[in-house]
């Protein structure tokens, strides 16, 4: 979420809703690798504990660059924002997707399996519905109120903005740390 704000600030709302639909390019394959190797994977924690540590290193160098802005650029088309890639990015190196997947969203899909093929379908129909909804409405209404968004007070929000992501990833970091058993 916080990605999607940062990038229909710095951007505009195209740039956010493009961070918004992220999830639909990475979390097929999420999907499917549940499927396949859910019962496989002997060592999960080591796994999620890699994707965390990725993941955080990818949202401190993200933070720290939305920390500080060289310039009021509302809305700044100077060079490509790269905001789906960046989405992409965050999302596949992210752990909750793969947490999320492995531990509610299978099982929920396997047990909908068995009463109907249509009950798996509806809950991933009504899980992207909310879910990209959500983050595009989101993306939408900081896009209409971001004109309001102008010198210091946009300045501030991004580095706001900028320190949740480093929080964000301090977080990961020690969730990694504690996967891997490391803390």
């Amino acid at each position: 979420m916080t990605l999607v704000i940062s990038e229909t600030l710095q951007h505009g709302v195209k740039s956010g809703v493009k961070v918004a639909l992220a999830p639909v390019v990475t979390d097929l394959p999420i999907i499917l690798l549940t499927f396949f190797t859910l019962a496989k994977l002997s060592n999960f924690h080591d796994v999620l504990g890699g994707f965390s540590l990725a993941g955080g290193s990818f949202l401190l160098v993200m933070g720290y660059d939305t920390m500080r802005p060289k310039r009021v650029q509302w809305n700044s088309h100077v060079k490509k924002p790269r905001s789906l890639a960046k989405g992409i990015l965050a999302n596949a190196l992210n752990p909750h997707p793969y947490l999320f997947w492995f531990s509610v969203g299978a099982p929920t899909m396997v047990k909908a399996m068995k009463a109907s093929i249509v009950a798996p379908l509806a809950f991933i129909c009504g899980f992207y519905t909310l879910l990209l909804g959500s983050k595009v409405i989101l993306a939408i209404v900081v896009g209409k109120s971001g004109s309001f968004l102008e010198g210091n007070a946009y300045l501030y929000t991004l580095r706001l903005l900028g320190l949740l992501l480093c929080v964000l990833a301090l977080v990961l970091f020690r969730d990694g740390l504690k996967l891997l058993g490391w803390i």
